[in-house]
């Protein structure tokens, strides 16, 4: 077995303390101090820190690299704009307005579940879930991974996007579901006190995925993922079985990603195919790349920071973003292998502290004292 201190470089628990320190800090003031549209791109980037989190669970722990996590995070936008949209529509006693503008007269019968509030709270992650395991169990099971699951998994998002893509009459197809003139408690979704709301809930479930995950990656079943990661035939070898522990990892990856894209879906204002988009997910990769794979604290720091770099960059130089996250990414992929914060971490910032003169260089091995002793064999 493979034990734990197999893992990147993790933060001591102090370190985490302080750092999470920081964060909730930031959060109580951040309602205070920023005006609703930087709050609620804030709340946007903190629920995106959810799918993150469990992209590093996946790929960071367990070696699996997945290019199709757009569908389960559109599949929980989904879920909740469905509810949204049939909560609005029936206090005025209609149907939907898109259904009616392409001659639908009866609701489809998977709409029906989701008049329900508590049907709706489950299937946002449930369903990513289902489907993940489903497809997760018939790779894994095949024994197929590496490049070739990467690129199963970006097919399989391609099937989903052009599926929902087309469903006009259905889901309204490429326009998207909207959410921001929904009501929900009498309130607009898209009003300011909604919107407030709303990213204190998504702070909150932020922190407890976090507590969540570091659950799932600790103790026995933690070993057995890092193992799975480090050399697979030989946790065969040793009488586990490597396709439930994926398929598990895989489905609580795709109910992550089915919360994420619940919360980022009322905040943002719809949900569209376009969250299907093969650039989308490979960006979640490179937020949790650039964060530090394996950390977790990362994934939410890459996912917050890079997309608020992204906004900022955006409005002030439009059109240079792209260059700027690819120079990112080169970066990670040729100086940091670690991320940021693995990169912090690890022995290499010691290194360039000592170099700077700011910190000792630690001895080779210890002093010994000999006395006079004869040669002592390392």
């Amino acid at each position: 077995m493979v034990a734990s201190s197999t893992l990147l470089p993790q933060p001591s628990r102090w370190v985490r303390v302080a750092i999470w320190t920081v964060i909730l800090a930031a959060l109580i003031a951040a309602p205070a101090v920023l005006p609703v549209f930087r709050l609620n791109l804030l709340g946007r980037f903190l629920s995106l820190a959810i799918a993150a989190l469990g992209i590093d669970l996946i790929w960071g722990f367990t070696g699996i690299l997945s290019l199709g996590q757009g569908v389960f995070f559109a599949l929980g936008g989904y879920a909740v704009a469905m509810f949204l949209q049939l909560n609005t529509s029936a206090a005025a006693g209609m149907l939907p307005e898109f259904f009616r503008l392409y001659g639908v007269s009866s609701l489809p019968f998977f709409w029906e579940p989701f008049r329900s509030p508590v049907f709706t709270l489950i299937a946002l992650w449930l369903v990513p879930a289902l489907v993940a395991a489903v497809l997760g169990y018939l790779v894994f099971r095949n024994r197929i991974k590496g490049v070739y699951f990467s690129i199963l998994t970006q097919a399989a998002l391609l099937v989903f996007f052009n599926f929902f893509n087309g469903q006009q009459k259905l889901i309204n197809g490429t326009n998207g579901l909207p959410t921001d003139t929904t009501v929900l408690f009498g309130q607009l979704v898209g009003s300011e006190s909604m919107q407030r709301a709303l990213f204190w809930i998504t702070g909150v479930l932020v922190i407890l995925s976090w507590f969540f995950v570091r659950w799932v990656v600790r103790d026995r079943f933690g070993d057995v993922l890092i193992a799975i990661r480090d050399d697979e035939p030989r946790i065969r070898f040793t009488g586990f079985n490597p396709v439930m522990f994926k398929t598990i990892v895989f489905s609580i990856a795709g109910a992550l990603a089915g919360i994420s894209g619940a919360l980022f879906t009322v905040q943002s204002g719809i949900v569209t195919p376009q969250y299907m988009s093969v650039p989308f997910s490979i960006e979640m990769v490179i937020w949790v790349a650039v964060g530090g794979r394996g950390t977790l604290l990362g994934a939410i720091l890459g996912a917050v920071v890079i997309n608020y770099g992204k906004s900022l960059v955006s409005e002030a130089l439009p059109q240079s973003w792209l260059f700027i996250q690819g120079a990112l990414f080169i970066l990670v992929v040729t100086a940091l292998p670690q991320g940021v914060l693995g990169w912090f971490f690890a022995e290499e910032f010691r290194n360039l502290l000592v170099r700077c003169g700011l910190a000792r260089p630690l001895a080779t091995y210890p002093s010994l004292e000999l006395d006079g002793q004869e040669e002592i064999k390392l």
